[in-house]
């Protein structure tokens, strides 16, 4: 019997930083938050042994694209798709996928629901973010730490680069906790939920430095700004665009950085 339980037992790669949520409860919690109405476009990152993506397959009057980049775990989850065109499978990177592609094929924006992988959680954070126009909002379990840093207020140990990249982007929400025991093998760590909703506008007009100068700020945290920001501008430059130069970065809120980095914007145009 142990033998053929462990046959049965999907594989777990570390590379791709795995852990298979099993817990029906913590399911059910998921598809009640998510809220599926008739008309959705689903897409679920990092389906796994497809313990949510059977739930998800089951629902009436959506349409659900799974992204799996493990081999052997899309052969096992094969079956279980339809053939209709609304249920599909793709073997591929979730870092690397084409979201503005997959919502112009079907017709409207997506909706995002997963258990991302730890180890890629901000990465592809900001490769949604950069498809936020093709998105409605994103439901995905992460680990604790990291939804912490996204609802961050200013000022705080939390604060950082993910808080600022993606609060002009999406209003953001932590739905509730989940314990190791959820997941097979249990991670080292508590994951928490997060509901994050594609602002209709974003919350000011972004600039194209925002990345960089969010990036470098936060590069050392302890340096102050005018050390931080030294390669691209001067301390006379950040004191006229009403900014300390002696402020730590946690400080600033997400629009100050954009106002830094509209300053660096007309300093290369006119450079």
């Amino acid at each position: 019997m142990a033998g053929a339980s462990a046959r049965a037992r999907p594989p777990h790669r570390k590379r791709f930083g795995q852990h298979f949520l099993h817990d029906p409860a913590v399911i059910a919690r998921l598809l009640q938050a998510l809220d599926v109405r008739p008309g959705d476009h689903l897409v679920e990152i990092g389906p796994g042994n497809g313990a949510l993506t059977r739930q998800l397959l089951t629902l009436p009057d959506v349409t659900l694209d799974a992204i799996e980049i493990d081999r052997d775990l899309s052969a096992r989850l094969q079956p279980a798709f339809s053939a209709q065109p609304r249920q599909r499978l793709y073997v591929a990177d979730a870092l690397e996928f084409d979201f503005r592609a997959l919502a112009a094929e079907r017709g409207g924006r997506l909706r995002i629901i997963g258990n991302l992988p730890y180890n890629i959680s901000t990465p592809l954070l900001f490769h949604l973010a950069d498809a936020a126009a093709a998105l409605i909002d994103l439901q995905v379990m992460l680990q604790r730490e990291v939804v912490a840093r996204m609802v961050a207020p200013p000022g705080g140990k939390d604060y950082g680069r993910l808080t600022v990249m993606l609060s002009p982007i999406f209003t953001i929400e932590r739905l509730f906790e989940v314990g190791p025991g959820a997941f097979q093998p249990p991670p080292k760590v508590w994951s928490a939920v997060a509901r994050l909703v594609t602002r209709g506008t974003p919350e000011f007009p972004v600039s194209p430095h925002f990345a960089a100068v969010v990036a470098a700020a936060f590069s050392q945290r302890r340096k102050t700004l005018r050390n931080a920001l030294s390669a691209y501008l001067t301390r006379e430059q950040i004191s006229a665009a009403g900014v300390d130069p002696a402020a730590r970065p946690e400080t600033l809120t997400p629009a100050a950085f954009n106002t830094l980095a509209a300053t660096l914007d007309r300093t290369r145009r006119e450079g």
